[in-house]
């Protein structure tokens, strides 16, 4: 086999191999405790509501403050990441989250509970960008998708999770003032789980070697996380300069879809308690539980799995417009066929169909493009930017969501819905498609290579 020209060609040819499992449930399971804390609080409020009594205004700041908070972590931790290194942060935001879950079940009234819940969503928004970002840089061409796909779909546990532990609280006939309690507590074990992991996990060798110019030692780690599969001879690459400013259409791609999407799925799923209320308006809370933990296991799992499964072949791209124009056309048949709102099965069906696309679609494909496009002293950055944007659209969509919804009904509410659908079609075209290259060909890092010999330059674009 013809020996790898450096660093960065040896893992993009790399074998799928057991290093690369070890990555991505290291990762992966930052992204079970974020999906499980952030959703986990749409049945928890129907609890909290009867203990603190609070305002609409402040219901809408539990469901959604976390999010506006991992709007703040994804930018300030995605930055640091590129200028310090992913290993910097790798590890903080999950003691972080940890520790503010344990905070969020202690609140003594609803004021605390929303600044606990705050900090909770700064570490849940550092997670993204370093988390996804991990796995790229890892990832062999032909797994890429692959593989971030996966650590993504970590949140498909947390979302069955979270209303699974919901319903034995429920039905196990603990005091409903401890069952939330006890609901938010729970997001510190898997957070806790990796935190040693995640500290132990080396730098990113293409960050080590292409920003940092430590090519030998990022080798060497290499060699030693791999267990002697990816030996390359030490070539110094130089180091990568490149400026935000020749991204911005990237960046306008990256960010604007995944707001428009997030704008739509987590107004949707944060909410889909009370989207169930006005659907049969006499289901008790089991009931509504147990109906949002069927949507999830069979509409949304099953997305999750496909869309990682088949993403390198479909095209990272491709697989997003899909998504955006099928779960669109969902949202769109409940907002307009008469009567459907207020039929449990039919309404269930279509529901459940916008869930299965947005899962083989964007709610993947969005956080995997944001991993690729950019290049290695940007990568970070550019995603955390995205998913800090996106984190914005959620929040909107999730603090919007009752206010629309009792203006302009459930249908009104879902055909806006589907236009923000039609608007994520729009800018998805903005992309390229990265499927099947690697890292380095679809951001053209290489341009902006600069020798090591030379003096750290400003960076080339700014």
């Amino acid at each position: 086999m013809e020996t790898p020209a450096n660093l960065s060609e040896a893992l993009n040819r790399a074998s799928l191999d057991k290093f690369h499992i070890r990555s991505m449930i290291v990762a992966g399971m930052g992204f079970f405790t974020d999906a499980y804390d952030l959703f986990i609080i749409g049945v928890a409020l129907v609890l909290i509501k009867n203990e603190f009594h609070p305002t609409a205004f402040e219901v809408g700041l539990v469901g959604s403050t976390s999010l506006l908070a991992a709007f703040i972590g994804a930018f300030l931790f995605g930055w640091i990441a590129d200028k310090f290194g992913r290993k910097s942060v790798y590890g903080v935001e999950a003691t972080v989250m940890a520790l503010a879950a344990i905070a969020s079940a202690l609140s003594p009234n609803i004021i605390w509970l929303i600044i606990f819940r705050f900090i909770l969503g700064i570490a849940i928004g550092g997670d993204y960008p370093v988390s996804a970002v991990i796995m790229s840089e890892y990832a062999n061409v032909k797994d890429r998708g692959k593989l971030v796909g996966m650590v993504f779909s970590m949140q498909a546990v947390g979302l069955v999770a979270g209303p699974l532990v919901a319903l034995l609280l429920l039905v196990s006939g603990i005091p409903h003032d401890l069952a939330w309690r006890l609901m938010l507590a729970l997001g510190a074990i898997p957070a806790a789980s990796v935190i040693y992991l995640r500290r132990k996990m080396p730098e990113s060798p293409r960050y080590l070697s292409r920003v940092k110019g430590q090519t030998e030692q990022a080798a060497s780690q290499l060699r030693a996380y791999t267990e002697g599969k990816i030996a390359v001879e030490v070539k110094n690459e130089g180091r990568v300069q490149a400026g935000l400013s020749k991204y911005i259409l990237t960046l306008i791609g990256t960010a604007g879809t995944w707001f428009v999407f997030d704008y739509a799925y987590y107004g949707n799923s944060i909410s889909t308690p009370l989207i169930l209320k006005a659907v049969a308006p006499n289901a008790s809370l089991i009931t509504s539980t147990l109906l949002t933990l069927l949507i999830f296991l069979v509409a949304a799992v099953p997305g999750y799995i496909l869309a990682f499964l088949f993403m390198d072949r479909i095209g990272h791209k491709r697989l997003q417009l899909i998504g955006f124009v099928c779960m669109g056309l969902a949202f769109l048949a409940i907002g307009v066929v008469p009567g459907i709102t207020k039929e449990i099965v039919p309404f269930i069906i279509i529901y459940g169909i916008s869930y299965f696309f947005a899962e083989f679609g964007p709610n993947t494909t969005t956080f995997v493009l944001s991993a690729e496009l950019y290049p290695v002293n940007l990568r970070t950055t550019g995603h955390g930017l995205s998913a800090g944007v996106a984190k914005m659209g959620a929040f909107i969509g999730v603090f919007l969501f009752p206010i629309i919804q009792a203006a302009l009904g459930l249908n009104g509410t879902l055909k806006i819905t589907f236009v923000f659908a039609l608007v994520g079609c729009g800018l998805t075209l903005l992309l390229p498609e990265p499927a099947g290259r690697s890292l380095e060909e679809v951001s053209h890092e290489d341009q902006y290579m600069v020798p090591l010999s030379a003096p750290e330059p400003v960076a080339v674009g700014d």
